[in-house]
């Protein structure tokens, strides 16, 4: 008797007589009579040629072929009821690993994603943040989202918003701001991007300042700086408005310089897949 011809209701019936140790018990699952159980359990024995359950005086046992078969038996009726699941919910889940800049993931992004979450249940997003520098490929991202002009090699790029930036700084430093030459008596907290200081300057009318102050890596890092008074950071007002209204944090000047904006980037060679085809769409219609 080939294996294709055990049922799955002969396995069903032995399943559930292994975990109850009581045919009747059994039966009341299954909704089917004692004597169906008790059928379909020597039909399966008969098929194998191995006694699965023996009597004692306090009742079934499974006997050693039963005990090995028993769990082997669950795992796959529990793998089929685990995949019907997924089905039911819409399909399997999708992986979606983006690359996300320090600045934009703790100012926008993070309190949205509750929303993407709800809207999109079977994609799990993996959030990688970075400091601006990412290598799509060697990082295995569908997605990256960095700061810069959106003119990358090899990448489809999707502007996201403008981030014109502005010196920021605690408020108690407030009352030494009260022109943008003031600047050369305070700390002037930098980021990798060399030429965003100067380019402030420049605007202001204080380009005769030299930025001097310690090199940041991440720009959020760089504004927590300056948050507990190390001095002045240069940033988007507008990644930072929670700790703006808060009183945490200080805007002295009304300039902002554009230097860039925050930008959705892909490699032109990676497949569209429907998680990343959602995740633009959601991400565009939000900003």
């Amino acid at each position: 008797m080939p294996l294709s011809r055990v049922s799955l209701n002969t396995l069903r019936a032995f399943d559930a007589a292994a975990r109850h140790l009581n045919f009747t018990r059994a039966a009341d699952e299954l909704c089917v009579t004692q004597a169906a159980v008790s059928h379909q359990v020597k039909a399966l024995e008969d098929h194998i040629g191995r006694a699965l359950f023996r009597r004692t005086a306090r009742g079934l046992v499974l006997t050693d072929e039963g005990a090995t078969l028993a769990p082997a038996v669950a795992e796959s009726f529990g793998r089929i009821a685990r995949q019907i699941d997924v089905f039911r919910a819409g399909g399997p889940m999708e992986v979606l690993t983006i690359g996300v800049v320090g600045t934009f993931a703790i100012g926008f992004l993070l309190e949205r994603l509750g929303e993407f979450r709800a809207r999109h249940p079977r994609v799990e997003l993996r959030l990688l943040t970075h400091n601006n520098k990412v290598d799509l490929s060697a990082e295995s991202l569908d997605y990256a989202i960095r700061f810069g002009d959106g003119a990358w090699r090899s990448v489809e790029a999707d502007h996201l918003m403008a981030a014109p930036l502005s010196p920021l700084c605690a408020p108690q430093v407030l009352d030494q701001l009260h022109h943008p030459d003031d600047l050369s008596k305070l700390t002037l907290l930098r980021s990798y991007r060399s030429d965003d200081w100067p380019a402030w300057l420049r605007a202001a009318g204080a380009s005769g300042i030299t930025p001097r102050g310690p090199l940041f890596d991440a720009s959020a890092i760089m504004v927590q700086a300056a948050m507990v008074g190390e001095g002045v950071a240069l940033a988007p007002p507008g990644m930072f408005q929670r700790e703006l209204r808060q009183g945490r944090l200080a805007q002295p000047f009304a300039l902002e310089v554009d230097v860039g904006g925050y930008w959705l980037t892909r490699l032109l060679s990676k497949e569209m897949t429907p998680a990343m085809q959602v995740f633009r769409t959601w991400l565009l219609s939000v900003v």
